[in-house]
């Protein structure tokens, strides 16, 4: 055997991850640049981790509120309305809770109808009204 012998493969380099910005930022990688005399870069960033912008300056909804001279109010349940649900429920012998559950809403939200707090919607009147087996709206 007398010849030359040549190698056909390349070299295989492995080599660790580079490293992330995450870890850059890290506390420990940080000590270590100071430490070695590395570069560091601190930023200091407007409003970082504070909602002063929001509240700090009165914007321009602020005037708009100023200038309103109109007395704006949300529509409530309507007394009737009211009435009618709590009689309906105590008719079914329900607690606010098990009505609540029957049309796949928040107790909270039978304690306002029947308060009058609520804004109605009529897809919930309408499950109530499914729920109760009655009539709960009266005709205009």
């Amino acid at each position: 055997m007398s010849g030359h012998i040549a190698q056909d493969w390349e070299p295989v380099v492995i080599r660790k991850k580079g490293v992330t910005a995450g870890q850059r930022r890290d506390e420990k990688a940080v000590n270590e640049a100071r430490r070695s005399g590395g570069p560091i870069e601190t930023i200091k960033k407007f409003n970082a981790g504070s909602n002063k912008a929001a509240t700090s300056t009165p914007g321009i909804n602020t005037k708009k509120l100023d200038d309103e001279t109109e007395e704006l109010a949300h529509e409530r349940v309507p007394t009737d309305l009211k009435k009618n649900i709590m009689q309906a429920r105590t008719e079914k012998k329900l607690t606010q809770a098990q009505l609540a559950q029957l049309i796949n809403e928040k107790p909270q939200v039978i304690q306002e109808y029947e308060s009058g707090k609520a804004i109605p919607n009529q897809q919930i009147i309408s499950k109530l009204e499914r729920a109760l087996g009655a009539k709960l709206r009266n005709k205009k």
